[in-house]
């Protein structure tokens, strides 16, 4: 399956390192992901809501029936690779999105080697924006 039609797809993304500040771009990016029409499951141990949803301390806390499409890492680059090692053991996620400027060459090897798809250094709301104008162009 092809990085558009995962996102067209997908029903809930994991937002790791989401912020409960409003000003922080995890927080608006996760946000505008919300209000179109995605579930958003907060992943930051320092908090336990965000935009009204409850916040995990890792992807291996998140309930097993609670099915993950995406998960959309805001960390710096060295940082990521525990998460999607949570990922490939939770075994539901399809894509791994880094955020810009986030970038890991062997994290991208360990979710590719276990067949999930990455996208490294590009912002997901951006993306869907994109696909938005495209549809309607």
């Amino acid at each position: 399956m092809n990085i558009t039609n995962i996102i067209k797809s997908a029903k809930t993304i994991a937002v790791v390192g989401l912020s409960d500040k409003p000003e922080r771009y995890s927080y608006q990016v996760a946000e505008y992901l919300q209000k179109h029409g995605y579930r958003i499951i907060p992943i930051n141990p320092n908090v336990t809501e965000v935009l009204g949803e409850t916040s995990y301390p890792d992807l291996l806390s998140i309930p097993k029936e609670t099915s993950i499409d995406i998960v959309d890492i805001f960390r710096r680059s060295e940082l990521v690779r525990p998460h999607v090692k949570e990922a490939v053991k939770r075994g539901d996620a399809k894509l791994i999105w880094m955020q810009e400027g986030v970038e890991n060459e062997e994290a991208k090897k360990i979710a590719e080697e276990s067949g999930i798809a990455v996208v490294m250094n590009a912002c997901l709301m951006v993306q869907h924006k994109n696909e938005q104008q495209n549809r309607t162009t």
